[in-house]
């Protein structure tokens, strides 16, 4: 008979952790030896004593962190598996930024998959999320809530380009964070004919260069060095700036020229939280996955059970249970998705 998945997967304060692997998942501090599902601080702590993860994660937490801060890096691409302990470990493309992974677990009978950080839209700057069927299903719920429902990606940044014709004598600064938001706002403006230089808040710099590294055609980029103190660019005018959200409102971003304010992310669809940070132009585009897309992933992979690691838990769990699906609560900290992605400026 099949293993319970709660009988060898644990709950504690760093996080998950397999006691018959020996590892934990995403853990929020140094353990001997981690499987890391993706490079966003809030997933990718330094410090491990081996970290099992994808090559592209593995090169961006070594440009985060330093080429020391792992102690032994264990590629593992996805489709690959590897025994650690008694578990076999597999990873899966999530869809979420460049090199980010589901876990898959398999230990006497049952499958666990662990999604991380997910998005079903097509990215691309990273490979498609890809369903993996399985017992127990644990996902994120960052955008947990029926009030978020993405747009179609084409038109919000399409709104980006109307701007920059309506207002050619103004600067636009888009805020967005420096790993997997940053490349993809500038790849789809690329998509969408915008083939003027793109220029770049110098925090950015390295992880673009990494993503061009892997392949990722990202056109021109210039370096967005803000005027001198009291001064604006004035060859800034017309236009588009890609900076980190913290930088926005910044005194950087107040030597632009006329600064049309952007901000893409999934919180933009709240209007209080754009017009709290000032955002003129509020650019709803996420890298997780939004109510709809929540609930069909479970409805495609149809565990026998839903775990929620972190986010909105609640709304999702009502309304797993008004479908007659088994769902509860982790309630791990320390995963602030997009918000907690806003720190990501190395």
């Amino acid at each position: 008979m099949p293993l319970a998945a709660d009988r060898w997967i644990e709950v504690t304060p760093l996080g998950l952790h397999v006691p018959e692997g020996g590892f934990h998942v995403d853990p929020k501090r140094p353990v001997p030896l981690a499987v890391v599902s993706h490079g966003h601080a809030d997933h990718a702590r330094p410090g491990h004593g081996c970290v099992v993860a994808t090559p592209e994660t593995i090169a961006v937490m070594r440009a985060r962190y330093g080429p020391d801060a792992i102690g032994e890096a264990r590629p593992l691409a996805p489709g690959e598996v590897v025994r650690l302990g008694s578990v076999e470990v597999g990873l899966a493309p999530a869809g979420h930024v460049l090199g980010s992974a589901q876990a898959v677990l398999d230990y006497q009978g049952t499958r666990v998959v662990y999604s991380g950080d997910y998005k079903r839209r097509p990215d691309p700057t990273c490979a498609p999320f890809l369903p993996v069927p399985c017992d127990v299903f644990i996902t994120e719920a960052t955008f947990g809530l029926p009030v978020f429902r993405h747009p179609a990606t084409a038109d919000e940044l399409g709104k980006l380009l109307h701007s920059l014709a309506v207002f050619p004598e103004r600067c636009h600064v888009v805020g967005a964070y420096a790993l997997g938001k940053a490349q993809r706002v500038i790849r789809e403006l690329r998509l969408l004919g915008y083939d003027r230089p793109i220029h770049l808040h110098g925090a950015l710099q390295r992880l673009c260069d990494l993503y061009r590294d892997h392949g990722v055609d990202l056109g021109e980029l210039r370096p967005a060095t803000a005027g001198a103190k009291g001064r604006a660019r004035e060859d800034l005018r017309g236009q588009v700036v890609i900076a980190p959200p913290g930088a926005i409102a910044d005194r950087w971003a107040r030597r632009l020229p006329d600064p049309v304010v952007a901000l893409a992310s999934g919180w933009m669809r709240v209007r209080q939280r754009a017009r709290a940070r000032g955002v003129e132009l509020p650019l709803v585009l996420s890298d997780h996955a939004d109510w709809d897309e929540l609930l069909a992933t479970v409805e495609e992979l149809d565990p026998k059970e839903v775990w929620v690691t972190h986010g909105r838990e609640e709304a999702l769990i009502h309304a797993l249970a008004g479908r007659g699906r088994k769902a509860r609560a982790l309630a791990l900290v320390g995963y602030d998705g997009e918000e907690g992605e806003a720190s990501d400026v190395g």
